[in-house]
């Protein structure tokens, strides 16, 4: 299956095999979060949404917030969503699980490089909010390609939101409940254990943590057989 044609699984209700994958970096998502807000300095390196408010009340005076971090955060983000971007061009060609699984890899040794420095020096703040940011932009900006319905790995404000409008009591169907409960209970379990070892450990542990979680994210990323079996679905009676 090559990017640009339909995905089978999305029309079918089949299951999406990249489901797993994704999951699991939702949880480091949640982890990044938490070193980045708890131990950075009131910081998001996944959730932009996050630093444009913080930009907002830091400029109204509001104490505890950094204007400096929140800009890095943000401009780091962006360069690597802008890379996964170009990135496009050049892996069209190959199938999804392809693409999320080199993104993935990068991911890890991104996430590697500030668990080094953060076991190395606890003054280098800036540059573990860049090299993260930079590392969730490169993921985020590639699971936007991919567009697998509910999981975007980073943020649960429309997931949330397709939770209430589309449940039963809304009148609505509950399409793909499972998936949209499971995307946020990973990103809950990810900062919660996040900020639970910020709070007992520092900063190396945690984001040990994170480059193990996308590491196993690498791993879950269906290999090209299990991708064509899922997308065929179900032996016709």
């Amino acid at each position: 299956m090559n990017l640009n044609q339909p995905s089978a699984p999305h029309a079918t209700g089949a299951r999406e095999p990249l489901l797993p994958a994704l999951m699991t970096v939702t949880g480091v998502s949640g982890l990044i979060d938490a070193i980045s807000y708890v131990g950075l300095g009131h910081v998001f390196t996944a959730n932009m949404t996050g630093n444009v408010v913080i930009i907002g009340f830091a400029a109204a005076g509001v104490p505890g917030f950094s204007v400096l971090g929140s800009l890095v955060s943000l401009a780091a983000f962006l360069v690597g969503a802008g890379i996964a971007g170009r990135l496009e061009g050049v892996l069209r060609p190959r199938t999804k699980p392809v693409w999320l699984r080199l993104i993935l890899a990068v991911e890890t040794v991104l996430l590697g490089v500030a668990t080094v420095i953060a076991f190395v020096t606890s003054h280098a703040v800036l540059a573990l909010i860049a090299v993260s940011a930079l590392a969730m932009g490169l993921r985020n900006g590639t699971v936007r390609k991919l567009a697998v319905p509910d999981v975007t790995t980073t943020v649960l404000t429309l997931t949330l939101t397709g939770l209430a409008s589309d449940s039963s009591l809304a009148g609505g169907a509950n399409p793909r409940v499972g998936r949209r409960l499971a995307s946020v209970l990973a990103m809950l379990v990810g900062a919660f254990v996040g900020a639970l070892l910020v709070r007992h450990t520092g900063l190396g542990w945690p984001l040990l943590v994170s480059t193990l979680g996308a590491a196993v994210g690498v791993l879950a990323v269906p290999r090209a057989s299990a991708t064509k079996s899922a997308e065929a679905g179900p032996p016709a009676n």
